[in-house]
Formats: structure tokens, C-alpha cells, sequence
């Protein structure tokens, strides 16, 4: 990709130490991590007890909660997904994780498949579902236009080559099937104020960084159509904290909490969540 201009200079707080740069893609609008880790060498940046959606872990009080407002979320996302089911209902869900939104799904007469290219969080969700979920190169091997809907919660910010996924994407779903992307938004107002701290930077792991503008770009390339966009509302409570933490080296739950309630207030009249999910038709 061409037409580059640099953006931010960002930490990797979690588990390196090291410094990234994140530059301005003009084609597209989104921002992009560089260097970008080589494919052997990224799954090292995964390596850690703190990465929740790997590891099922309710250690302390903040993780404790993680679990709280993700069973929430994971009701709001069967009701999302209900509402765009076909009779068949087959559900794709890639970057599952440890398998909690395939759980519910299938419980919910959903025929659920998974990919998830940890290891350790894909045995969890292997147990969780039937051995529904598969390593990242299956997804080359399922038949054209297998699914009525595919998933990524907070996923795509993570996959190199992202042209060739939504490619890919865009072979597996049916006709008038529908694509669901939930990513960070960097126009929010906690990524605002938080800047080069702002925890959903989360680098190098988030390859990209998105606004509205530049996902109708990158999947009207393989004619698909932003149909809806939805708030996140728990995000910026979240995000905010571990910036907190990021930016003054310890938790700071009063202050985060009270910058995630003002991103969420301004973002009803500017629509500028701190995550934001896409609702994204096939034609």
C-alpha cells in the first residue's frame, strides 16, 4: 500500500516494550502498525496472561469484570445476528477466541464454525463447541458461499493481508449474506484524549486502525455495503481504564470510568464510539 504519512509513535505496553509507528494510509483512511511483524514472529506478541480472549482468566477484580460485561455483550450479539439468520443459520466466526460467542450461538440452533489461530485459546473453544473451530488455513478450504454470517469481534484490526481477507470473506458468504466487523474507532474521543495511551492501539497485535470512512472503503472494493453502524458502549470504559494504566503506570478505575462515560456522552451526537460494529451486506 502506498501514499503514507506518519500518524502517532505507540508503546507496546502488554507484553514487549517496543515502539511502533503508526502512519496515515491516504487510499484507504485507516492507520497502519509499522514494522509489521513477520508472520513467525507475531504470535510472540500474543504471549502473555493479560491477553483475556486468550486465556479465560478472572485473576482480579478488572478481568473479573471483563467476564461481567462480556456476558452481556454476547446476548446483544445473538440478538444482532438473529435478526439477519437465514433457515439454514451457519455462522463463521473468525478470531473466536476461547469460543463464547459460538457457545451461545449453538445453543441457539445456530450451526457454528470457528477459527482461532492460538493454540491454547482454540482447545478451549474446540471444548466449548464440538470441535467446531479450526486453525487459520481452513479458512481456504470451506466451500463458496457456506455462510449466512460471518463474525469478527474485534478481529480484523488483527489479519495481515487484509485486502485478501475481505476477499476471501466475500467468497464464503452467500448472496445477501452478512458481514459483521466490530473494531476500535480512532476518531472517538477516549482515543482523542488518550493518544499514544490509548490501550485499543494495542501494538504491534492491531495491525490496522479504523474509521467509518475507511471500512465502506475497503469493503466496497469487493462490493459489499456498510448497511449499519452500531455503538459499543462498554468499550470506551474499558479501553479508557487500561489507558489510565498505560498512561500513568497505575489503575486508575475513577478517572477511566469518567473518561468512558464522556467518550460515550459525545459520541450520541458525533456517533464516535469507542468501538464501533459494522453491519456490512453482501450484494
Amino acid at each position: 500500500m502506498k501514499n503514507k504519512a506518519a500518524f502517532l509513535t505507540v508503546k507496546d505496553h502488554s507484553v514487549s516494550g517496543e515502539q511502533f509507528e503508526i502512519i496515515q494510509n491516504s487510499e484507504y483512511g485507516f492507520l497502519e502498525t509499522t514494522p509489521q511483524p513477520s508472520s513467525e514472529k507475531l504470535p510472540d506478541y500474543y504471549q502473555s496472561e493479560d491477553y483475556i480472549s486468550h486465556t479465560d482468566s478472572k485473576r482480579n477484580l478488572f478481568e473479573k469484570a471483563y467476564h461481567i460485561v462480556r456476558s452481556i455483550s454476547l446476548k446483544k450479539k445473538l440478538n444482532l445476528i438473529n435478526s439477519y439468520s437465514s433457515q439454514e443459520k451457519n455462522l463463521l466466526d473468525v478470531g473466536c477466541g476461547t469460543g463464547d460467542f459460538l457457545e451461545i450461538a449453538q445453543q441457539n440452533n445456530w450451526h457454528v464454525t470457528g477459527i482461532e489461530p492460538n493454540e491454547k485459546a482454540r482447545n478451549i473453544a474446540n471444548k466449548k463447541t464440538n470441535n467446531a473451530v479450526f486453525k487459520t488455513d481452513q479458512l481456504l478450504k470451506f466451500e463458496p458461499n457456506s455462510f449466512d454470517v460471518i463474525t469478527l469481534w474485534h478481529v480484523l484490526e488483527h489479519l495481515p493481508n487484509i485486502e485478501d481477507h475481505i476477499s476471501v470473506f466475500k467468497k464464503l458468504l452467500k448472496p445477501k449474506g452478512t458481514l459483521v466487523i466490530a473494531v476500535p474507532n480512532y476518531k472517538s474521543y477516549d482515543a482523542k484524549h488518550y493518544k499514544q495511551f490509548w490501550a485499543a492501539y494495542d501494538v504491534p497485535r492491531h495491525l490496522w486502525h479504523f474509521n467509518k470512512a475507511s471500512i465502506s472503503k475497503l469493503v466496497s472494493k469487493q462490493s459489499f455495503k456498510v448497511q449499519k453502524v452500531k455503538p459499543m458502549w462498554f468499550d470506551s470504559f474499558y479501553v479508557s481504564m487500561l489507558s489510565e494504566k498505560y498512561k500513568s503506570g497505575k489503575m486508575n478505575p475513577i478517572k477511566g470510568f469518567c473518561i468512558g462515560l464522556l467518550s460515550n456522552l459525545k459520541a450520541i451526537s458525533t456517533k464516535e464510539a469507542s468501538s464501533l460494529i459494522y453491519v456490512i451486506k453482501n450484494s
